[in-house]
């Protein structure tokens, strides 16, 4: 185990999405195995490699981890994107958590029946722009009157990453969903303008599209999920 970061997933969104976006801000390449069989799915489980038996699953730094939370905390650690000391890190994680609130409404979206999935349209619609928003959207308001431009220490760190992922999810499901905060219309235009973030963004990178039946069928399949998700 040595190189490059591996990650072990779904060609899809889902729980890895947030590691390869927050690896690519840092710079860093990395590549993929894609889950496909339910025998891929078992062999990593006979070999010990899922220690709670789930995915993602990631080798980086001769460690194979998995816990999502866990994995993007040592990234953001690595590569300097976690703030520079305790403070600073606490921010970071209360924003991110907070952001992983939102994102969980979204990330299930795909596997909803087409009825469950115009409530939860609503739902996150609604939960975006009354609850998750106006706090960070105030927040940002004051940073900016201070000439800041990031959310934690006036530096680019894993919130801000986070952040961005989120809004462009909620975009996806309602495309003038920031009409009413141009402080983060012009957050989302910042953080896009990074280079690292940039090149993410364009055609052609590791940046996985909206989830299709194709990879709804996959997930459920290797998983063996025969079963429907309710909307929240």
């Amino acid at each position: 185990m040595s190189g490059k970061p591996k990650l072990y997933y779904f060609d899809g969104r889902g729980k890895m999405e947030s590691i390869r976006w927050l690896l690519a801000a840092a710079g860093v390449e990395f590549e993929e195995e894609f889950l496909e069989t339910r025998e891929q799915y078992e062999k990593l489980l006979q070999g010990g490699s899922l220690l709670f038996q789930q995915v993602p699953l990631v080798e980086i730094d001769g460690m194979r981890m998995v816990q999502t939370r866990a994995i993007l905390s040592y990234i953001a650690a690595k590569y300097n994107l976690y703030g520079k000391d305790l403070k600073e890190r606490a921010l970071i994680d209360m924003y991110v958590g907070g952001t992983d609130d939102l994102m969980g409404f979204i990330l299930m979206f795909p596997f909803l029946s087409a009825e469950d999935k115009e409530k939860q349209r609503a739902t996150i619609v609604q939960k975006a722009t009354s609850r998750y928003f106006p706090v960070v959207f105030l927040y940002i308001s004051v940073l900016k009157d201070h000439g800041q431009d990031f959310l934690v220490g006036n530096n680019f760190s894993w919130a801000d990453v986070h952040l961005l992922e989120a809004i462009l999810m909620v975009e996806e499901k309602k495309p003038d969903v920031l009409s009413g905060f141009p402080q983060l219309q012009a957050f989302k235009a910042r953080i896009s303008s990074i280079p690292t973030i940039k090149k993410f963004l364009e055609p052609g990178s590791q940046r996985k599209p909206v989830p299709d039946d194709k990879y709804v069928e996959t997930v459920r399949r290797v998983l063996c999920m025969y079963y429907d998700i309710k909307a929240n």
